[in-house]
């Protein structure tokens, strides 16, 4: 684990960047642009502080820090709402490719991602969900297969699918690299409930593509681990600016010749709220101190419980939110719908433990 002080040092400096560059206005111009994300902020947050090198080794051009350098920017990201490439590429991309253990792509693909001048999709969802090494039944299995070199099929739920430079694909066989702009590859950008979040379908028809090896199941395996823990880290950062927003609209909102914030039973709805997003946030370190550790049965407790928890609480922090704005957080001006859309997307995002935590003695 990072230590302490550098963490806060560090989401010090990335929630200046995103309050100074990434306001309520920034975010609505971000939602309707061609990318689907703020370009610009995203070059001043990769120059700047340095965030797409943050779990990317040295000897690769990155940073070398441990993941949670790297999840603690996206605590602030969730924050503002804002999606850069920072969970599909920075974290989930470049975990794809360690995980193969292939020292050349590493040096051929990270550095470019350090930098922040190429961008990474993970590819491992078919039409009924996340992989999970699973290969018959209804349980989610690999959507594209490979065949000598090349890939046929279509992967869904592809996050930053549509503007990276390279897909990678898990397959049966192991990683695959492909040029997302290889001939027999056709993109294409769904709707979604959340606006914020960009996912994609990408169909191979014989496309050729580079072998980079690995076990598939170790792969989804640790995909499936840092995306739910990312996304907890995520939930929590939402869930808090939620309980901000919500605590600062009751002190200026008056009734009844009072500020709402002042009535005992908003102050215990309130004060739920902060149990919840602390709770979560307990939730989430936890299973982020767990992602260098050798899995076990507790590391495996604590994932799913982060994972559930985190989308729970998010999900009734921001219902409170609704509920405590009235009719103001329906519209589409104020940022509370896009919070409690985010919420229901990241519920679904990356599926949910197949099994309750409760366990038979």
């Amino acid at each position: 684990m990072t230590d302490t002080a550098e963490l806060q040092e560090l989401t010090a400096t990335v929630r200046a960047v995103l309050t100074r560059h990434g306001d309520r206005a920034a975010l609505r111009q971000a939602i309707d642009s061609e990318l689907g994300y703020d370009e610009r902020l995203w070059q001043l947050l990769c120059e700047q502080v340095g965030v797409a090198a943050l779990a990317i080794p040295e000897e690769y051009g990155g940073v070398g820090a441990d993941l949670d350098t790297a999840l603690v920017v996206l605590e602030e990201l969730g924050r503002t709402l804002h999606n850069p490439p920072m969970l599909g590429s920075a974290v989930l991309g470049v975990q794809a490719v360690l995980a193969t253990g292939d020292a050349d792509a590493a040096r051929r693909l990270l550095p470019g991602v350090a930098e922040g001048t190429r961008t990474l999709a993970v590819c491992w969802a078919d039409e009924k969900g996340w992989a999970t090494g699973a290969h018959s039944g209804v349980a989610p299995g690999y959507a594209v297969r490979a065949d000598g070199g090349t890939l046929t099929g279509t992967a869904h739920y592809v996050l930053d699918g549509a503007n990276a430079d390279t897909l990678l694909v898990v397959t049966a066989d192991g990683l695959y690299e492909i040029d997302a702009t290889a001939s027999g590859v056709t993109r294409t950008v769904v709707r979604t409930m959340d606006p914020t979040r960009r996912l994609s379908t990408v169909a191979f028809d014989g496309a050729a593509a580079t072998r980079l090896g690995g076990d598939a199941d170790a792969i989804t395996a640790r995909l499936r681990a840092v995306a739910w823990t990312a996304l907890a880290a995520e939930q929590v950062g939402a869930a808090d600016q939620c309980l901000d927003l919500t605590v600062e609209y009751s002190k200026s909102r008056v009734q009844f010749g009072r500020a709402i914030g002042s009535f005992q039973a908003l102050k215990h709805r309130m004060a739920d709220m902060y149990v919840l997003v602390e709770s979560a946030r307990s939730a989430a370190y936890a299973a982020i101190a767990d992602l260098d550790r050798p899995v076990s049965a507790e590391t495996t407790l604590d994932l799913e419980s982060a994972r559930i928890h985190c989308s729970h609480a998010f999900r009734s922090v921001v219902s409170e939110t609704v509920q405590m704005h009235g009719g103001i957080a329906i519209t589409w001006e104020h940022d509370a719908h896009l919070f409690f859309k985010r919420a229901h997307g990241d519920a679904e995002l990356f599926g949910m433990p197949g099994r309750p935590l409760a366990r038979p003695a």
